[in-house]
């Protein structure tokens, strides 16, 4: 089914909220308009991705519609290193990754999660030391990003959808936990005990206000909960995206100019963009632009995987149900039926005897076409859960 919130916020003519989040999103308000000082364009770090990719990509989306390529990167480097376990080394991988596509309309939004582990054909890019890296065949969608930066990400991106990224933002681990402090902290609820030794998430059954480094814990969570499955932690990230929209929400950001610096100076130094919305003026001008859409205008899934014969740690894009939701984006349109009816339990949301088994939601297992196995749960599913080294990964 859709994922949409049960409880519709309030609507405040200071506070436009956008989702462009890590793990989930970041959250553009409007109202920094009247804070929009040259303090929070230095903020902001930027790369050109269209002087590095050319004129080879698909064509830039016309008549209103839009797509933007959210990352959440797992660098290490800096303010990271203590942060939600792990460990990747020198190098940083996309830890999460989100296809946002606004219809023409601007009324509404398709948020797609791709998940990390998925091998997809990666194309030739010039790598992170300026050295060019050969296309494969096939490898894990956040290789792209280790090996070429944000550029070969947008590049695997839009060979995979087919789309134009006509925007790029990335968040990483020290800046989404900020974030999310800066806004006073968010409310999830679980269902089931959270005891994640890789994430250092602990939390017992029930609801729980949770500061930066919780929530980002929460976000990274995948060990302690469910199945054990990377599907099930992007349930986890689109609960917080859901619980960051309430927080924010209910700020009072018009009345409050405090408050509204405060979160404009972490929003703009959590940020890397793409060279054309590098300012708080392109942000405030995109966040204008979706400003009628709101938790219920707002559909987020999964792309459709099942999981790899040839590696069971490692899914594939189920064929069929991946074109047809491309497709669907494509021709704006929205999200098929036959996905939303696909669509992976919150494993922080279920019974506790649907938890001890990893229950998914959606079609039984099968064996697809292609040779894949479908992830349906059960007892097979923690064994094929989606993992890659280091920790909480």
């Amino acid at each position: 089914m859709a994922e949409n919130t049960k409880h519709r916020t309030p609507r405040r003519r200071g506070t436009r909220i956008a989702l462009f989040a890590l793990a989930g999103l970041v959250l553009v308000g409007a109202g920094l308009g009247g804070v929009a000082y040259w303090k929070l364009n230095g903020n902001i770090h930027s790369v050109d991705i269209s002087g590095q990719l050319g004129t080879a990509r698909p064509p830039a989306s016309t008549g209103g519609a839009f797509n933007v390529l959210v990352l959440g990167s797992d660098s290490r480097s800096g303010a990271n290193g203590g942060l939600a376990g792990g460990d990747t080394g020198d190098t940083a991988r996309s830890d999460t990754a989100m296809v946002v596509h606004v219809n023409q309309a601007h009324t509404a939004a398709s948020v797609v999660s791709i998940p990390r582990d998925t091998l997809v054909p990666r194309p030739a890019c010039t790598g992170t030391d300026g050295k060019q890296v050969a296309a494969v065949r096939s490898a894990m969608f956040n290789s792209a990003y280790e090996v070429g930066g944000p550029a070969c990400a947008v590049k695997t991106a839009e060979q995979l959808t087919g789309m134009r990224m006509d925007h790029f933002v990335e968040v990483d681990f020290a800046g989404f936990a900020a974030l999310i402090d800066a806004i006073g902290g968010v409310d999830v609820t679980t269902t089931v005990p959270i005891d994640d030794r890789d994430s250092g998430l602990h939390l017992d059954a029930g609801t729980h206000h949770l500061g930066g480094d919780r929530a980002l814990a929460f976000v990274r969570t995948r060990h302690g909960v469910g199945d054990g499955s990377d599907l099930g932690r992007i349930e986890l990230q689109k609960e917080m995206v859901k619980a960051m929209l309430g927080q924010v929400g209910s700020l009072g950001l018009a009345s409050n100019p405090v408050a509204m610096w405060k979160l404009g100076d972490k929003l703009t130094n959590s940020l890397t963009t793409d060279s054309d919305l590098a300012s708080v003026s392109a942000l405030v001008g995109m966040a204008q632009t979706i400003k009628k859409i709101g938790p219920d205008q707002l559909t987020m899934v999964t792309l459709p995987v099942a999981y790899a014969v040839s590696d069971p740690n490692r899914v594939v894009p189920k064929a069929a149900d991946a074109q047809q939701l491309w497709a669907a984006l494509r021709g704006d349109l929205a999200v098929p039926q036959a996905v939303l009816q696909d669509q992976p339990t919150n494993p922080a949301q279920t019974s506790p005897s649907d938890a001890a088994t990893g229950t998914w939601s959606g079609t039984p297992s099968d064996t697809p076409s292609d040779g894949t196995a479908t992830p349906s749960g059960g007892a097979g599913a923690s064994a094929r859960a989606t993992t890659v080294d280091g920790g909480a990964e």
